[in-house]
C-alpha cells in the first residue's frame, strides 16, 4: 500500500516524505552518532555464559541478571512487554526467538499460559530494561508431554530463557489491550511513541527504544489483521514511525542488521517510503553492502529527487568504489609489475670460437679455388 503522505516521526503532524536527510527540529535524524551501547544481542551462539550468582525465585526457577533495569517490578495482572529467546537446556537447541521476528510479546502476570508459568515468575521479578537469564524446570515449562508446537522440545525438558523486559502497564493505569476500542489502542500506542520521542531528544536511546517497542506491541499482527480503511491507516500512522525511529536509534547504536529489519517491515507496507529506504540504505552502507545500499538510495531519489542527503550518500558510495578500484589497481600493479623488456642473450665462448673457425676455413677454401683457376 502506498501512501502519498506520512505522519512525522516525532509528532502527529502530517509531513511530505521528501526531507529525510535535511535537518528538521522535529524529525529524528541518523547523523552524528555519539552514543554507546552494550554488545548487540547474539543470535545463534547459545545462551549467554554468566559467572554471577543465581538468584532463586522459585524451587524450579533461578535468575542471573545480564543487564540491570530501573524502577519498580510489575505487580500481579500487569501487562508486560518483552523479548526472549528460549533453549532446551540439555541440547541447547533454540526453539523460539522474538528478537528475530522484531515483534515483542505481551504477557499478563498471573494470567500467562501454563507453559509460560516459569517465564512469568521470572518476568515478575524484573525491572523495565532489565535483561536476565532464567533457568526453568520442566514442571513450569512444557511439562511431561513436551511441546506440540515446538517438536524439538522433548518431554520433561528443562528450559533456558534470555529475557528482556521492555516495560509494563499496571492494571490501574488503564484498560487491558483486549478491552480497548480501536481508537483507544491506537491512542495509547501514539502516547508511547511521543514519550519515546521525548526520551530520544534527551539522548536516552535505550529508554526511547523501549517506548517504541511497547507502542508496536499495541499494533500486533492479530490487531492489524482486523483493520481496514481509515483505521488501518491510523494504526500504520503510529506503527510505521515507531519502526523508523527504532531504526534511527539502532543506526546510532551501530546495530545495523536490526535497523535493516525495522525498515523492511515498513517497506512491506509502503515500498516507496523514503525514510525507510534512506535508513535501510545507511545501515547497508555501514555493513559494506554497497550494491544494496545504492539500490535503496536510488529508489528513494526517484520519490525525493531534490533531497540533498540522498544525493550525498550516492556520491559517497561512488567515491568509495572509485577509491577501492584505484587501490586494487595499484595492488595488482605492485604484484605483477610492468612487462619486462627482452634482453639479448649472452653468446657462449665456444659458439664464438666455432664461428671463427668456420670463417677461416671458408677463406682458405676460397683462396685455393682462386689459385687453381
Amino acid at each position: 500500500m502506498n501512501h502519498p503522505e506520512h505522519y512525522d516521526t516525532t509528532t502527529n503532524i502530517l509531513e511530505r516524505p521528501s526531507f529525510v536527510g535535511s535537518v528538521e527540529t522535529d524529525d529524528i535524524t541518523t547523523e552524528s552518532a555519539t552514543f554507546t551501547h552494550t554488545d548487540p544481542l547474539q543470535e545463534d551462539s547459545g545462551p549467554p555464559k554468566m559467572d554471577s550468582e543465581k538468584e532463586i525465585l522459585h524451587e524450579k526457577v533461578t535468575k542471573q541478571i545480564i543487564k540491570e533495569g530501573r524502577g519498580q517490578t510489575p505487580t500481579k495482572y500487569a501487562t508486560c512487554f518483552l523479548h526472549y529467546r528460549a533453549w532446551v537446556e540439555k541440547t541447547l537447541h533454540k526453539f523460539e526467538d522474538t528478537w528475530q521476528e522484531q515483534r515483542p510479546i505481551e504477557l499478563i502476570i498471573g494470567k500467562e499460559k501454563k507453559q509460560m508459568t516459569g517465564l512469568g515468575i521470572g518476568v515478575a521479578s524484573m525491572k523495565s530494561g532489565e535483561r536476565s537469564l532464567l533457568d526453568v524446570g520442566w514442571e513450569l515449562g512444557y511439562g511431561e508431554e513436551g511441546s506440540f508446537s515446538f517438536p524439538n522440545v522433548p518431554p520433561s525438558a528443562n528450559l533456558i530463557y534470555e529475557v528482556e523486559l521492555i516495560g509494563f502497564d499496571e492494571v490501574k493505569e488503564g484498560k487491558a489491550r483486549s478491552d480497548m476500542t480501536v481508537e483507544e489502542r491506537i491512542g495509547t500506542a501514539d502516547r508511547r511513541k511521543m514519550d519515546g520521542n521525548t526520551l530520544f531528544k534527551n539522548e536516552k536511546l535505550e529508554e526511547a527504544m523501549q517506548q517504541y517497542e511497547m507502542a508496536i506491541a499495541y499494533m500486533g499482527d492479530d490487531f492489524m489483521f482486523q483493520l481496514f480503511g481509515k483505521y488501518r491507516d491510523m494504526a500504520l500512522g503510529v506503527k510505521n514511525p515507531c519502526h523508523l525511529n527504532l531504526a534511527a536509534c539502532l543506526i546510532k547504536l551501530k546495530r545495523y542488521e536490526e535497523a535493516i529489519g525495522h525498515c523492511s517491515i515498513v517497506l512491506a507496507e509502503d515500498e516507496k517510503n523514503v525514510k525507510a529506504l534512506f535508513r535501510r540504505g545507511k545501515a547497508r552502507s555501514e555493513l559494506g553492502q554497497t550494491d544494496a545500499a545504492r539500490e535503496d538510495f536510488e529508489k528513494a531519489k526517484k520519490t525525493a529527487p531534490q533531497d540533498t542527503a540522498i544525493t550525498r550518500e550516492l556520491r559517497l558510495i561512488a567515491e568509495h568504489e572509485k577509491a577501492v578500484y584505484q587501490k586494487q589497481k595499484e595492488l595488482y600493479k605492485g604484484i605483477f609489475g610492468p612487462r619486462p623488456e627482452p634482453s639479448p642473450r649472452r653468446q657462449r665462448w665456444h659458439a664464438l670460437v666455432w664461428q671463427w673457425l668456420v670463417a677461416i676455413i671458408s677463406r682458405l677454401f676460397n683462396f685455393r679455388r682462386q689459385k687453381a683457376d
